[in-house]
């Protein structure tokens, strides 16, 4: 008897003890993730997505029509100032350029000489109709011959002096260097000129990004046939959201990441900010000056930007998913003081996707409740599950002890 009613005895002392414990944790209250606030350091950062882009592009076309015979370049390809990119077909043009050199020879070796012989023959003519016409001046004023014979000797003379004229104008417009050369000359290098242009040449050094045309093709001027990235400074061209235009300002300091080499970070800062906003979008332009450019950088590639916009060397740190009611800089969060719920208001500092900084309401050491439920009032007791605050182990391998806050 005294077995059995010891047993009983064991029995209602755990129960009381399992009863005890269970109205504890009842009055003790749910159990709740949270965090306890701590000062750190703190980097804010904006990031978005962007583009490489050259500072200047050079549109490469032809000056004449043609058919295009080589194409000699592709995308990619470097280029310098002078080099051929394409070929246009020139048989009509070689043709006449071969026509205006033969007319430049055969003014050399023929009608200049020849003009040169016509005015020598013209000075003997004439030469020899002024002393006929002096011969036949002298007779007529002797009497001993006509009038007649006398007015068509003068009119030998002035035929010859015409003739002579002609003949020294001719050879003087055929002479080096006047006016029939020159003209000449000035047709071969007009006809060289347009041979020239069936070549099209690079007139600035880069890089082929783009090109339109292939052999075979007809093309005419005003017709866009390579596009090529001239050398020199590079920019990322970045589209931010506008509500990120306060945190950013000139000459800051950013990070760049190529999604094709995402273990090649490189440096830039902001050197242009739109001053007016993509209605369209929502969003304002930011260029980022690249110096020096990575050799593996490529046109129109797509980077992550990280601007640095502000930093804190310690600060309250908080996760974003304590707060509620959030309205501007101001937020509420349950505060677990003495393992009571309180509805405590704070002001914020830094704030990001993350994390954000308290400047107001709360001290380090404090415990707040992770994922706030709306319907705990002021007063409810609770147990405390603590968390560790977001991005605290890459804080804490950081080399810099810094932890990023990340705006959109």
């Amino acid at each position: 008897m005294r077995t059995v009613s010891y047993k009983y005895v064991v029995i209602i002392a755990v129960l009381i003890i399992a009863a005890s414990f269970a109205a504890l944790r009842w009055w003790q209250g749910p159990l709740l993730s949270s965090y306890s606030v701590a000062s750190m350091p703190i980097v804010q950062t904006v990031v978005a997505t962007g583009r490489v882009m050259t500072v200047s592009r050079a549109q490469v076309g032809s000056e004449i029509t043609g058919v295009i015979l080589e194409r000699l370049v592709q995308e990619g390809d470097r280029v310098s100032r002078g080099d051929l990119l394409l070929v246009l077909k020139s048989d009509e043009i070689v043709a006449q350029v071969k026509q205006a050199e033969t007319a430049l020879t055969e003014l050399a070796t023929s009608r200049r000489p020849q003009a040169a012989v016509d005015l020598a023959n013209a000075k003997v003519q004439l030469d020899q109709a002024i002393r006929e016409a002096n011969r036949r001046r002298n007779l007529s004023e002797s009497g001993s011959l006509s009038t007649e014979a006398k007015e068509q000797a003068d009119k030998a003379e002035r035929v010859a002096r015409n003739n002579f004229e002609s003949a020294r104008l001719a050879a003087t417009a055929l002479a080096p260097g006047n006016v029939e050369e020159k003209l000449l000359r000035e047709r071969l290098a007009a006809l060289q000129a347009q041979l020239a242009r069936t070549q099209v040449r690079a007139e600035v050094a880069g890089t082929v990004l783009t090109r339109n045309v292939e052999p075979g093709d007809l093309v005419q001027p005003g017709r866009t046939l390579l596009t090529i990235a001239l050398d020199g400074s590079t920019e990322i061209r970045v589209p931010f959201d506008e509500r990120n235009l306060p945190q950013l300002a000139l000459q800051q300091h950013a990070v760049v990441i190529a999604d094709a080499y995402p273990d090649k970070p490189f440096p830039a800062r902001i050197n242009f900010i739109a001053p007016s906003i993509d209605p369209q979008r929502g969003t304002v332009e930011v260029r980022l000056a690249v110096d020096p450019v990575p050799e593996f950088l490529r046109q129109d590639m797509t980077v992550s930007v990280n601007i640095e916009t502000a930093k804190r060397d310690r600060a309250l740190a908080i996760p974003n998913d304590a707060l509620t009611n959030v309205q501007g800089n101001q937020a509420t969060v349950l505060l677990v003081p003495n393992g009571k719920i309180q509805h405590q208001p704070i002001t914020l500092g830094l704030r990001g996707l993350a994390i954000s900084e308290v400047i107001a309401g709360l001290k380090a050491g404090d415990h707040i409740l992770a994922n706030p439920v709306s319907s705990l009032t002021d007063g409810t007791r609770v147990r405390l599950k603590l968390e560790k605050i977001p991005f605290a182990q890459a804080y804490a391998a950081d080399s810099k002890n810094e932890l990023p806050v990340k705006f959109n």
